[in-house]
């Protein structure tokens, strides 16, 4: 039996609480219980998993989150209560749910899967102290996100709060305005590509063995991250120059002129190796990723080959999120062509129509101004993949000649850039050529292993292929290298359909619910696998998911689902079995 160990760290803690609760539930036990289901499911689990938290407690009435920075949890909050104040203004007084939130920056106790401490007792109280829709912060967190976001504090003095033995100073926080305020800062240089360079890991050891082992890390890091297109990383030669020097993060940065800095230590107590890893944004000094590796070292290069991937793996995507979100913040004369394609990817993600018209724009943009530049043909391409997936598009066949316009253009320009490939592969799919989309999924993934775009890409022409077990393989791969990946709730979601296409249901079920927690804006997928595996199963619980699939798709029947542009494009024994869960979830025709 392995025991959890045991942590103490500091951390961002969120506490969120339903007012009123004894009330609701005085009035109307059923329907609250069933609000606050739907609530969970549709807006405060999505806006916790698209800012990175965790929740690790649950309750009838509320939840406990941990974040990977106070800024999420700061931003996380105030994007709850702005959704929830949106989605109670048409709803009756007697009927409206309203949360307390409070946030607290402190030490914690990690356990397993649970954290304690007086970290989360204090955010716990923070939130009691909160008006109804309201949210409350300690100071340690205004301390550290006044001048980060664009939030308004007020001054609440020094509370002593119930069973926390030191008094704290409380802030009162205000909305997130719905448009950024103009910027002032003057133009920056541009960097074409996000740059990156790895330090040699601290060896927490005198043993010249760790010193080699560390280093041999550090090459395949190096090496690893010089494969992947759009990255710039400083060769090792002068990485290592720093190399058992205490020199500061921001003058390493400065002057390798890099925007990016990963730094790491090893541990190798007798059997066993422990690695630390973290990435930093130079820019900021914020602590973009970090983790832990614990491994016995039964075979000590199989350990090193299995670390580095799992680095590499990790922190392309972290990078990719990071530079997205920086390029949304500056103002659009700032912006290369790099930044208009991340600026691009960041509208991508978000999958609603609004930002697939604005991706396509900024990548339009990109293009004009690099017209050698492959990557935003092929993110074009894929924004009219989700065009058709999504139900956008009002021109069917012209999007798929858009589509495979697009990526072919983008393959012919790099044809070593694996997005172009897996772009091409599905428009393919859409015109039914499957073996060649098989070619063209199996390029990019030969291309970028480490990409769980292209292995979700893959496994949907397995889908449409049945090759349901093979398609099963691509969407765990997915999963494992990228786990914060934004769109994790798609790979989830397209996991679930292959295994209610296996007959698997109660697994089809349990991953649609996965996905409903990380599902952005008002998409419907994960509630058509969910609605439709609980009613094979024959469940009561298929009505509220059927109920949210409807309350995301007005008027959706089944004959609405049957000619979904993607369906109509794909007709087959899989979109009949899916149409008859639907149908005994009570979806009418």
């Amino acid at each position: 039996m392995v025991e959890n160990a045991v942590q103490r760290r500091l951390a961002a803690i969120l506490a969120a609480d339903v007012v009123g609760f004894s009330r609701l539930m005085g009035q109307d036990e059923v329907g609250t219980l069933a609000a606050l289901k739907a609530l969970r499911i549709a807006l405060i689990d999505p806006k916790i998993a698209e800012h990175s938290g965790r929740i690790f407690k649950a309750t009838g009435d509320g939840v406990l989150v941990e974040f990977p920075s106070v800024v999420n949890a700061v931003t996380c909050a105030v994007a709850i209560q702005r959704a929830m104040d949106a989605r109670n203004a048409d709803v009756p007084d007697e009927r409206v749910i309203q949360l307390r939130i409070g946030v607290n920056l402190g030490d914690v106790i990690i356990e397993g899967e649970d954290v304690f401490g007086d970290g989360v007792n204090v955010a716990a109280r923070l939130e009691t102290s909160a008006e109804p829709g309201g949210i409350c912060v300690s100071g340690t967190v205004c301390d550290h996100v006044s001048n980060k976001l664009p939030v308004t504090f007020t001054d609440m003095g020094v509370q002593t709060l119930k069973n926390i033995a030191k008094p704290v100073q409380v802030y009162r926080i205000g909305k997130l305005p719905t448009t950024q305020p103009a910027q002032t800062e003057p133009p920056t240089i541009i960097l074409d590509k996000p740059s990156i360079a790895v330090l040699p890991f601290q060896v927490m050891s005198s043993d010249p063995e760790q010193e080699y082992f560390a280093d041999g890390i550090v090459e395949d890091i190096i090496t690893g991250l010089s494969r992947v297109r759009g990255f710039f990383v400083i060769a090792s030669n002068s990485s290592f120059a720093y190399k058992g020097k205490a020199v500061a993060v921001k003058q390493i940065a400065n002057e390798l002129g890099v925007r990016y800095v990963i730094e790491g230590s090893v541990r190798k107590p007798l059997n066993r190796v422990r690695i630390t890893a973290q990435l930093i944004d130079s820019e900021t000094g914020a602590h973009l990723w970090g983790e832990r590796y614990d491994r016995p070292i039964e075979d000590v290069f199989a350990v090193q080959d299995e670390i580095t991937d799992t680095i590499i793996a990790t922190i392309e995507p972290e990078i990719s999120a990071s530079e997205r979100e920086r390029a949304r913040r500056k103002r659009p004369e700032h912006l290369g062509a790099w930044e208009f394609y991340q600026r691009g990817m960041w509208h991508l993600y978000r999958r609603n129509r609004a930002d697939l018209i604005a991706a396509q724009s900024l990548f339009q943009r990109s293009s004009e101004l690099d017209p050698e530049f492959a990557s935003p043909h092929a993110a074009l391409a894929v924004s009219f993949f989700f065009f058709i997936t999504h139900g956008i598009t009002s021109d069917l066949t012209a999007t798929v000649n858009e589509l495979f316009s697009e990526a072919s253009l983008a393959v012919l320009l790099d044809p070593r850039d694996a997005l172009g490939h897996s772009a091409l592969g599905l428009a393919f799919m859409e015109r039914r050529e499957f073996d060649k989309s098989i070619v063209e999924h199996r390029t990019a993934t030969s291309l970028n292993p480490n990409s769980s775009f292209a292995k979700f890409a893959f496994g949907y022409a397995l889908i449409t292929t049945l090759r349901l077990d093979e398609a099963l393989e691509q969407f765990d791969a997915a999963l494992r290298l990228s786990p914060r990946d934004p769109s994790r709730w798609s790979y989830l979601t397209l996991k679930s359909a292959t295994l209610y296409y296996l007959t698997r249901y109660e697994e089809a079920v349990a991953c649609a619910r996965d996905a409903t927690r990380y599902s952005v804006a008002d998409l419907i997928w994960p509630y058509v696998h969910l609605a439709a595996g609980l009613g094979q199963l024959g469940r009561e619980e298929a009505l509220v998911a059927l109920r949210e699939l409807r309350h995301r798709r007005p008027g959706l029947t089944i004959s609405g689902y049957r000619n979904w542009p993607h369906n109509r494009n794909n007709p087959g024994s899989d979109l009949e079995h899916t149409i008859d869960g639907l149908r005994k979830a009570g979806l009418p025709e």
